[in-house]
């Protein structure tokens, strides 16, 4: 029985014995809570619902919460439920209930903890979308890992999750970028506001191996063969590194192209028209505070030329005509700006705000030796994906970059995250996984697998905290993605690692020396398969290896 299960049982058994006191049914939630109490002592479970509903329903809060321990103890799969302070409920499962967890994930495998929730909904996410004119760095490679594993999330729930890029090939960062590949072909130092670092040398002289003739051309034709050779380079190496990471998109958009479609245009016709936009100053604006926004917005400019929201507003119509129900943007710390003026641009359009969600992301550190990193061999500024690749792996960058909080700056200490000890999060959890396997292997040279196991034998007390961590998945799972929350998932494999180890610690799961095998070890092993499924379903989440030997 999972911790879902048990809430639809207490709903039930709630409505019944409200029903048959004359009480009013309606004050019960759609949804009722249960959670695992710090102190295990006090049960598997706990609930305040007699709590929540007592006064509503005109009785003392014990007096119900006795009532709904009597109705629960006669209910199937539980072995016990008792009152506690001013109304809460702690409850105790059966053990043949928490092993019934056991057979649910061995069944389902690795769809275990989905749902339909978002079934139906389809959802535009786009991350990471750093300007092409260097590589990924460190707060576009969080992003990176961020928004993959929240793809995999919203996806397990039942969304249809296109994974984009905006290409932001438009604009002056293009044009510094451009001379400054020019300069370097030339062997000259970058321009004041361009672009430097060991990269933009590669590239230009990898333009003059296509070109060999572009440093003789007239200034203009030079320079667009520059930016459109070196564009290309700098993508393709963007695109490369990505997919090392284990990152790929569905769409790769190009902001240049919606200004040469006339995407820009018709858009801003549009909110002419619906009277969204004024005429002041000689520019356009936008009237984003009417949408609560902080200030409004120019669009177009007085000397005639687009403002960055003009693409930003065509993009959102874009994404809208292709079909999307929720619009999620993945942005850096320095674009709050950002939330209210695309909610503007949603409402100007007839949406609902609420079809735009836009996720900022904070700072990412490298520490080595307690020291700052603070320079990349190859970028020169900035510390690039490539980077921290270089120093600690995939794996333990995914891991890392997703464990904490998007709302957080992280340190993250290479020296740590880099070592094969349970001080380092990632290899902890690998390390669960990996012994697993081994004991999975090791049952086989037995010949004992978990078929047909007695479930309801698992009654250690270190057998029950696994148990039921392993049924509080499908609910961190859940939350993960209502929240946008994939640290949720990191945290959660932490905690099931580590009742793993206990458990292991405690129970003997294979049988030793001349010992015969019995239904306990059958039942373990089971257990033991369930645990391992988990912790693959959600490092897979995470976009992390689940290696069977370390």
């Amino acid at each position: 029985m999972t911790p879902a299960d048990l809430a639809e049982l207490l709903h039930g058994t709630a409505a019944r014995v409200l029903a048959e006191r004359d009480l009013d049914v309606s004050v019960l939630p759609e949804t009722l809570t249960v959670e695992r109490p710090r102190n295990p002592e006090h049960g598997d479970y706990a609930t305040n619902v007699a709590m929540q509903v007592a006064k509503k329903a005109g009785v003392n809060p014990r007096e119900l919460a006795g009532w709904l321990a009597e109705a629960l103890t006669a209910a199937d799969g539980i072995e016990s439920a008792e009152v506690a302070g001013p109304g809460f409920l702690n409850i105790r499962l059966a053990a043949d209930a928490q092993g019934a967890i056991v057979a649910q994930v061995l069944t389902q495998a690795a769809a275990y903890g989905n749902s339909d929730t978002l079934a139906g909904t389809r959802i535009n996410l786009e991350f990471v979308s750093a300007n092409p004119t260097g590589p990924i760095h460190l707060g576009g490679t969080r992003w990176a890992a961020v928004g993959d594993a929240l793809g995999r999330i919203l996806t397990t729930q039942g969304g249809d999750v296109t994974r984009e890029y905006y290409f932001n090939d438009h604009g002056a960062q293009i044009d510094r970028f451009t001379r400054s590949l020019i300069a370097a072909a030339q062997g000259q130092p970058a321009p004041e506001d361009g672009y430097a670092g060991a990269y933009i040398v590669d590239i230009a002289q990898a333009v003059l191996q296509q070109r060999p003739d572009a440093l003789a051309l007239p200034e203009v034709e030079r320079h667009e063969v520059f930016r459109s050779i070196g564009v290309d380079l700098m993508f393709a190496h963007i695109k490369r590194t990505l997919h090392e990471f284990g990152v790929d998109f569905d769409v790769y958009f190009h902001e240049n192209s919606l200004f040469e479609s006339g995407a820009v245009e018709k858009a801003v016709e549009t909110l002419k028209t619906s009277g969204s936009l004024y005429h002041q100053d000689g520019a356009w604006w936008l009237k984003s505070t009417d949408f609560g926004d902080d200030k409004d917005r120019v669009v177009i400019k007085s000397d005639g030329n687009a403002a960055y929201i003009a693409g930003d507003i065509a993009y959102f119509q874009d994404k809208r005509s292709r079909g999307f129900d929720l619009c999620i943007y993945m942005l850096g710390a320095d674009h709050h700006g950002y939330i209210g003026r695309l909610k503007a641009a949603a409402a100007a359009f007839g949406d609902d705000p609420d079809t735009v969600e836009v996720m900022i992301g904070q700072m990412v550190n490298l520490v080595r030796g307690g020291v700052a990193v603070k320079m990349s061999k190859r970028a020169g500024t900035v510390i690039t994906l490539d980077d921290l690749v270089e120093a600690i792996g995939v794996d333990a960058a995914r891991y890392a970059l997703v464990r904490s909080s998007v709302d957080q700056s992280i340190d993250i200490d290479l020296e740590l995250w880099a070592s094969t000890t349970n001080e380092n999060p990632v290899y902890y959890v690998q390390y669960a996984h990996a012994r697993l396997s081994s004991i999975g292997r090791g049952a086989a040279e037995l010949g004992l697998g978990s078929e047909g196991a007695d479930l309801s034998l698992l009654d250690h007390e270190r057998e029950g905290e696994l148990i039921r961590t392993i049924g509080e998945y499908p609910r961190i799972l859940a939350k993960a993605a209502e929240l946008r929350e994939p640290h949720r998932v990191a945290r959660y494999l932490e905690e099931l690692a580590g009742a793993y180890h206990r458990f292991y610690d405690s129970c003997r799961i294979l049988p030793q020396g001349d010992e015969e095998p019995g239904p306990l070890h059958t039942a373990r092993l089971a257990l033991c398969a369930a645990t391992r499924q988990v912790l693959a379903n959600g490092l897979g989440l995470l976009g992390v290896s689940a290696p069977e030997r370390m």
